[in-house]
């Protein structure tokens, strides 16, 4: 299995040398040339196998220049109750019949980020060693939110690499950035930016296509590489808890093989949702896959009428992870349904680099209509969601979440469509205890951060985990601030410290 780039098919690369890069020279994205099919015997084996177990099988079709042992020692270091605290390490939640919740924040994080970053750094270590070995490895992030921290949380004092994570100044929830801003670790380091997630996303992007930047790492004996969806070892750990989960729905008696569901994704960089379209194109049973977006809705546009257009408002939301008008991982779905026509694919990107704004053909546009449903909503009506399913089921969730519910009671109403369910949870509520805490009939004013949590745990009677709790006696460590053209030297200064 070799990996090409989506802008230049001359470019083929092991998953070694994609993973350790993470990106393609000229900017492309590295996919796939094929994607393994699993068989029903494939399937139905998974089915009374630990998460791990199933992760290592995934992982022998996608990363076949490594060994088994070297896989298994991926999953088996990342995949344990050492780093989740759960045994299934994600969990089924039953919201009503036929509607499932797939709870992926029970990470060290709290953040579905978890499932891919805290076996991203084996990954890399392995990948490493095979192509790039000697060399330090520079990370580089850019975040909206939870994959900052998942980051810091994984690479954190991994020997042989350091990481950089920027954040939008005003962009993340404050859970989010004083989980980020307090990390420990003698390799990490944070700063904001005066900008929104797109800021940082290409700030990031034009550093890793610096060659001025790229030789004097080279002088310094460092490559860079990146923990966000652009890599290929961030986003094939997330078509593993797809595959998981169909699984454990057959292996419970929920739904019988060849039962096709419905997958929910909130989403902005589009990472999460395609690797469940990789779950589908491999062989899982899916009827559609429904795209929820807040009001940032560049997506829902997108796909129901194949214009994608990042040139309107850009809004600051209650759920800030979806606070994205570029969707980086969405290069990856237009090459696989254009059949790998990468002069196309540089074509429309080039586009939207320059102008903001490319149209994709009426065959794409048929193909995006058959696989996706996508639809969107604000502020309030997340917070309507999210009220909603705690008094009717008892069951918190997040504002992320909360907008995959609205979305989906939406579809349900609009098509009839009673497919089995499952709505993919990003994040514990308790990362944006304010806003849930309002959605469900709480007052905020004059009170603290730790003040709400306190009372959103007395009003609905649940906890808050402990590693959020934690933050609250961390000291700050990270106060930085630069606008997008400072990044370059925020990279250059902290790498030549060390």
């Amino acid at each position: 299995m070799n990996y090409r780039s989506t802008r230049d098919n001359k470019i083929t690369v092991t998953s070694a040398k994609a993973i350790a890069q993470g990106i393609s020279e000229e900017g492309g994205l590295f996919v796939p040339e094929n994607l393994p099919k699993l068989t029903k015997d494939d399937i139905m084996s998974l089915c009374g196998k630990s998460y791990k177990d199933r992760a290592f099988e995934i992982f022998r079709r996608y990363l076949t220049d490594f060994t088994d042992e070297e896989i298994r020692y991926c999953v088996d270091g990342a995949y344990s109750t050492k780093n989740f605290d759960t045994d299934n390490i994600s969990e089924i939640s039953h919201l009503m019949t036929g509607t499932y919740i797939l709870e992926l924040w029970h990470g060290p994080t709290c953040a579905f980020k978890d499932m891919a970053l805290q076996i991203l750094p084996y990954l890399l270590n392995v990948s490493a060693k095979k192509v790039i070995d000697g060399k330090q490895i520079a990370i580089l992030v850019a975040t909206s939110g939870d994959t900052g921290k998942a980051a810091l949380e994984g690479f954190k004092d991994v020997k042989g690499t350091s990481i950089t994570v920027f954040y939008p100044e005003d962009g993340v929830s404050d859970m989010q950035k004083r989980q980020m801003t307090t990390q420990e670790g003698n390799n990490v380091n944070v700063c904001a930016v005066k900008g929104n997630f797109d800021d940082c996303q290409n700030g990031v992007k034009a550093i890793f296509t610096d060659n001025e930047l790229k030789k004097q790492l080279d002088d310094m004996n460092i490559t860079f590489s990146s923990a966000n969806s652009i890599n290929w070892g961030r986003l094939s750990p997330q078509i593993v808890y797809y595959i998981s989960v169909y699984a454990s729905l057959v292996e419970s008696g929920d739904i019988e093989y060849g039962e096709k569901i419905n997958i929910v994704v909130p989403t902005g960089n589009f990472g999460n949702i395609l690797a469940a379209y990789y779950a589908k194109e491999m062989g899982i049973p899916v009827n559609k896959l429904i795209c929820a977006s807040n009001s940032n809705n560049v997506l829902t546009d997108f796909i129901n009428t194949g214009v994608y257009d990042r040139n309107r408002h850009f809004y600051t939301t209650i759920s800030p992870s979806m606070d994205i008008l570029i969707s980086s991982n969405l290069e990856r779905l237009l090459y696989h349904l254009t059949n790998g026509d990468d002069k196309q694919i540089a074509e429309w990107f080039g586009k939207l680099a320059k102008d903001g704004k490319y149209e994709v053909t009426d065959a794409v546009k048929a193909k995006l209509g058959e696989i996706f449903y996508a639809g969107w909503c604000d502020d309030d009506a997340t917070k309507s969601a999210i009220k909603q399913a705690f008094d009717e089921y008892s069951y918190l969730m997040d504002t992320h979440t909360g907008v995959a519910y609205k979305v989906y009671s939406a579809y349900k109403a609009a098509t009839g469509d009673n497919t089995k369910t499952v709505i993919a949870s990003t994040a514990n509520p308790y990362k944006f205890g304010k806003a849930v805490y309002e959605a469900v009939g709480g007052d905020t004013a004059g009170l603290d951060e730790f003040t709400i949590i306190e009372k959103l745990e007395q009003h609905t009677g649940t906890t808050m985990p402990a590693p959020l709790a934690a933050t609250r006696t961390k000291p700050v460590r990270f106060t930085g601030s630069v606008d997008k053209a400072g990044m370059p030297k925020v990279v250059l200064d902290f790498l030549k410290s060390r």
